[in-house]
């Protein structure tokens, strides 16, 4: 009990708005006990609440469980239907737009009014929508809800107002699209079928006109029953009774046969003139067998019947495989004349659409393409040449090709990376695509004013990284690197590697990258590093290997002469894996069983292409057969040449220039006499991590605990670089501000190790550990402050490493390198890494508190601008150069102030953490402003960003908010409640940008951008895609005048006449009920805005009347001539009778 009273005064003692070793931020509060004066710190503010609004900007990738495909002919869009009720609109490259449905319901179908602007979807919650696509944000006009009849099938005839809508029970009702009011004609289902026939005929699967007549009506029941329903008359013309239960139905243009898709895998051809059996039955893929009888098959979802005016029809259908061929691919079938062409899909069949040239159903079709709707993936067939190739698709549908785990967003990139990776990127496009253009090429785009070079980059469940050009609110692959490809896989080490630490053992967890010296970083889940450079050459090189050990015995302290001859890090320069004796605690690793767990890289040369080259591989070793702890913080610099990462066991720093480990740290010694929760050790949970993937993160960390080692003093470069930390329990990543450069190292090139020397601090990491049950759609845990607990006290985590030149002490003149470090008990201090080699002074940090774990670190000057990171200027090492020239490194270095005394006063320091934000004044440690981002909730991302020409501090909480807090003095400046945490793919991929931007992944297959500055928000129409353009309705062809004479034309009917009120009267109000939507129909025929405006509709009508004018003066011609012939061969015949 007394040793309990103990810790609760150690805790008490200890304040969380307080500064350990400095008074002068001691209140809980935040309220500043010694902060400078106004005169000291004068910095004029320029943000204010009106520079923010939080709206969405536009969404990529694959349509996530899509359930509907709909296509108009004539603007030729393309729309995809979804289970969560969104709806994707595609055209042309460019426009692309997303709609959702309030409700959430998944949408059952589409159907566009042709070459109108108006889309109508029908939803699972019986709904009926009109939503108007001739704005650039379509919106809903109408909304039809059905009360007692649930809708099965909907049916829009091309240039029709009335919408045939089919329901379970059978009935068949009409709607007015322009007043979205129901008909009272009703077509029942028992009056569609014979009165002797006793079961119900199902619910509607199929309604379309005949293409001959207008007023005939083809209804298709689920259990194999068809009736043609004379609109005029409401009687039925004839009813075929099938055995069979019927999937799709499909008219030939001349109206006198259709085609039925069955569930026996049949297809049934049928002819009006004798209804009784079906004119051809064929089972396409059933083939018979020694008794005669038919392979039993699968059931033909969908036919579709199409005529061609050059060769045979095409028949087009899917499914209908043999049960017996068991393990096959989805297919889509493609029939020709004789000819049957099975293509195998790589995911089940959504839906599939035949493209055709002519909106018209009575008029030869001439199919040009099949788009194909599949689970993941949308492809179009073309179907015009004979081997039926596929387009290349020209929509980022393959962001899910692996699922995502990661993902990265730079605005304001350099303007030549782009180009350059595109170029080499595309000399890996796979190849035997159409030549054609992709067909679907509806709307305008055109690249706006307000728009500069944006890269994405996802990492993935495979270990692939991809880069994407997100300029101009776009995206399309760039370039793309397999990081499997460093490791040899052939080892028969790594099917235990493999099974015990994950099943995609190369999953990406986290990415850092340099775009000015095009240094890019990889996090591996099996606890491994691997560092490129970018070349435009290929190249024979060889990988360099680095094994590291963070696991120790906690309980067993080593004193530093026992320490002194046995380092905790491979030698300088190997190439292989080395086996040192961490500690005599642990004599396992000291043998080959230590090792034998990892993954091994490739150590022969390789021929490597041009792009990203690997060079350095980093490893965590396993310990008494126990997985390393995933690496949780990353961060590199290229003007240092360094690179520095931590996980929950210890930190470690490698010079990637020298491929050597110069600094590996663990254990209590980062506080030693000044820890500010005065904990005991004890020995670590000896359980084996639990590591599920990256695809389905939880927050199962186990507490590994280190123990505690001196590292020796090793000579290192120029001080550090950035940092790139992954959340303690969201795997989130997250982007971290930088620091500059020392004035005495920016004119001095890398030259010698022996210029500096390392005094090591070690930092004792370890995670906390949590419940099973919090997976990744869980966050109903609560989180305590970081002193609330006592059973945490010993359990405290690194969760942000960052260096940079800053003030490790109070007395410093000018800043020196430091290392920040905030861990997840929010204690963040500041240690200053390097001193002259004569120098025997022990370094000694700064240590400050927040509440909660320290999330991001940023540092402004004293005039309130983002001081950014300085780095080498990209030189490509493969290069060809003249062997007496001295390759020298180009560094560039951003100091805090422009006059070097101003750069005396020193800096501010932004942090943050899941509870506060602090900025304080370096080197005084003076707290000059506080602020309580949340207490309910906390913080899952934080990032110090660039808007409107200022510096801002951006954050998203777990429940929903993005807060933007001005800098320094922490005003709130926005609180949106945006988006509730539903999952753990929000936490792990939410980031912030430059600009006002944001992102995360809004179901596993696709990217949501946001953005949070008016600015863009005032300009996202202009950079926004046209759906809508004006376009002359095509005419129907001209069959001929004696055709028409005789009466080869299709009968039409007057559906107002039938439909109508005045006719029909009105339907039962209990039968469905109208939400009114924003305008009319009328209203949305003159919604057009933009570029196509009032004139360019006034020209185009201009030219459709003189176009209508001399066809008819043709066809007025045309009939004089034939009564002129007439009126001879008259004359003629009655001459002849005369006589």
């Amino acid at each position: 009990m007394k040793k309990f009273r103990r810790v609760l005064d150690g805790l008490t003692t200890s304040s969380p708005g307080g500064t350990i070793g400095s008074p002068s931020c001691g209140s809980a509060a935040g309220t500043p006990t010694a902060a400078p004066t106004p005169k000291e710190i004068d910095i004029q503010e320029t943000l204010v609440s009106e520079n923010f609004q939080l709206c969405k900007t536009v969404r990529h990738g694959f349509p996530c469980q899509p359930t509907a495909l709909a296509f108009d002919p004539v603007q030729r869009l393309l729309a995809v239907g979804s289970r969560s009720g969104g709806v994707r609109i595609l055209g042309r490259p460019g426009v692309d737009c997303f709609c959702q449905h309030e409700s959430g319901a998944a949408v059952l179908q589409l159907q566009f009014l042709i070459n109108e602007g108006a889309l109508v979807t029908a939803c699972a919650d019986d709904t009926l929508h009109l939503w108007n696509l001739r704005q650039r944000r379509p919106a809903i006009l109408h909304s039809l809800k059905f009360n007692r009849e649930r809708i099965t099938f909907c049916h829009l005839p091309f240039q029709s107002k009335w919408l045939y809508v089919g329901t379970e029970r059978g009935n068949t009702h009409i709607v007015n699209i322009e007043s979205f009011i129901l008909s009272g004609y009703v077509i029942m289902w028992n009056k569609a079928i014979e009165l002797s026939t006793k079961t119900h005929p199902g619910p509607v699967v199929h309604l379309s006109d005949s293409p001959k007549d207008e007023g005939k009506l083809l209804i298709g029941f689920e259990s194999g029953t068809i009736v043609q329903w004379d609109l005029r008359g409401k009687k039925a013309d004839f009813r075929i009774y099938y055995d069979e239960a019927i999937h799709s139905v499909s008219w030939h243009h001349e109206g006198k046969q259709f085609m039925c898709s069955h569930s026996d895998g049949s297809l049934t051809l049928w002819n009006l003139r004798n209804t009784t059996k079906p004119f051809q039955v064929t089972f396409p893929h059933g083939k018979i067998q020694k008794d005669a009888r038919k392979e039993s098959c699968k059931p033909i979802l969908k036919v579709e019947y199409k005529t061609s005016r050059s060769s045979e029809p095409f028949i087009v259908f899917s499914g209908g495989l043999s049960y017996d061929k068991a393990g096959r691919r989805p297919t889509l079938t493609i029939m020709h004349g004789k000819a049957i062409t099975v293509l195998e899909m790589d995911y089940p069949i959504v839906e599939f659409m035949v493209l055709c040239e002519t909106p018209y159903n009575n008029e030869v079709q001439e199919p040009y393409a099949v788009v194909v709707l599949l689970e993941k993936d949308l492809i179009v067939v073309d179907l015009t040449q004979s081997n039926f190739p596929v387009f290349e698709n020209p929509y980022p549908m393959d962001i899910h090709e692996s699922p995502v785990t990661c993902t990265a967003y730079f605005a304001d990139c350099p303007p030549d990376i782009i180009p350059i990776l595109y170029s080499i990127g595309a000399k890996h496009k796979k190849t035997g695509y159409s030549q054609k253009e992709w067909p679907i090429s509806g709307g305008t785009w055109t690249l706006g004013s307000h728009t500069y070079p944006e890269i994405i980059i996802t990492g993935h469940a495979d270990g692939s990284i991809k880069f994407w050009d997100a300029s101009a609110i776009t995206l399309q692959m760039l370039y793309k690197v397999k990081t499997s490809k460093v490791f040899d896989k052939s080892k028969p080490g790594e099917d235990r590697a493999a099974e015990l630490v994950e099943e995609d053992p190369f999953a990406v967890q986290m990415v850092s990258w340099c775009p000015q010296s095009r240094i890019f970083c990889v996090v591996g889940i099996s606890a491994h590093i691997i560092l490129y450079r970018f070349s435009k050459y290929d190249a024979n090189t060889q990988i360099v290997s680095l094994q590291v050990r963070l696991q120790c015995e906690h309980e067993d302290v080593v004193s530093p002469s026992e320490s002194e001859n046995n380092p905790c890090f491979s030698e300088p320069g190997s190439h292989s894996p080395q086996h040192h004796h961490q500690h005599p605690a642990s004599p396992s690793s000291g043998t080959p069983e230590g090792l034998k767990d990892s993954i091994p890289c490739l150590k022969q040369v390789v021929r490597v292409p041009p792009g990203y080259q690997a060079e350095l591989v980093i490893q965590l070793l396993w310990v008494d057969g126990e997985p390393p702890q995933q690496i949780t913080s990353l961060d590199i610099n290229s003007a240092y040449g360094l690179l520095a990462f931590g996980n929950c066991n210890g930190l470690a720093v490698v010079d990637y220039l020298q491929k050597t480990i110069l600094l590996c740290m663990s254990t209590l010694d980062l506080y030693g006499a000044a820890d500010p929760y005065q904990r005991l050790t004890r020995s670590p949970r000896r359980n084996r991590q639990s590591t599920s993937g990256l695809t389905e993160l939880s927050d199962n960390q186990q507490s590994i605990e280190m123990e505690r080692s001196n590292p020796p003093h090793c000579s290192a470069p120029a001080p550090f670089c950035f940092s790139f930390h992954k959340y303690l329990f969201s795997n989130t990543i997250l982007f971290f501000s930088f620091v500059p450069a020392c004035p005495s190292l920016s004119c001095q090139p890398y030259t010698s190790l022996s210029s500096f020397i390392v005094s090591a601090c070690a930092v004792h990491l370890c995670f906390v550990a949590a419940t099973t049950e919090s997976r990744e759609n869980s966050f109903s845990r609560s989180r305590s402050s970081s002193v609330s607990s006592i059973d945490r006290d010993t359990k405290e985590a690194v969760t942000t490493v960052q260096f940079g030149e800053s003030y490790g002490r109070k007395t410093d003149a000018l800043p020196t390198p430091c290392l920040w470090v905030g861990t997840s008990l929010g204690v963040m201090s500041c240690l200053p890494l390097f001193s002259s080699v004569n120098s025997t002074q022990t370094l000694s940090g700064a240590l400050l508190m927040l509440k909660g774990s320290v999330l991001r670190f940023g540092f402004l000057d004293c005039t309130g601008a983002l001081i950014q990171s300085p780095y080498e200027v990209w030189r490509d090492h493969n290069t060809p150069e003249d062997p007496d020239r001295p390759r020298r490194r180009k560094l560039v270095h951003f100091s805090p102030s422009s006059s070097q005394d101003a750069c005396g006063e020193g800096h501010l320091a932004v942090v943050c953490s899941e509870r506060q934000a602090k900025v304080f004044l370096m080197p005084s440690q003076s707290c000059l402003f506080v602020h309580n981002i949340t207490e309910s909730s906390f913080v899952l991302r934080a990032d110090v960003v660039s808007v409107c020409n200022s510096v801002c501090l951006a954050c998203f909480c777990a429940n929903g908010h993005v807060m933007t807090l001005s800098l320094p003095s922490l005003r709130p400046l926005m609180d949106v409640n945006y988006l509730p945490l539903t999952d753990m793919r929000i936490a792990r991929t939410f980031c912030f940008t430059n600009g006002g931007q944001a992102l995360y992944l809004s179901s596993p297959t696709e990217i949501q951008r946001i953005t949070y500055s008016q600015e863009m928000c005032d300009n996202l129409q202009e950079m926004l895609g046209e759906l809508f353009t004006p376009i002359e309705t095509p005419e129907a062809q001209n069959r001929g005048f004696l055709k028409g004479f005789f009466g080869g034309n299709a009968n039409t009917v007057d559906r107002e006449e039938l439909f109508g009120e005045a006719a029909a009267g009105k339907a039962s109000r209990s039968l469905a009920q109208h939400i009114p939507g924003q305008a009319g129909m009328e209203g949305m025929k003159v919604a057009a805005s933009g570029a196509v405006g009032e004139i360019a509709r006034a020209r185009i009508a201009l030219d459709e009347r003189g176009q209508r004018l001399g066809e008819l003066e043709e066809r007025t011609a045309l009939m004089m001539t034939s009564a002129e012939t007439f009126s001879k061969h008259a004359h003629e015949v009655k001459t002849r009778m005369e006589q």
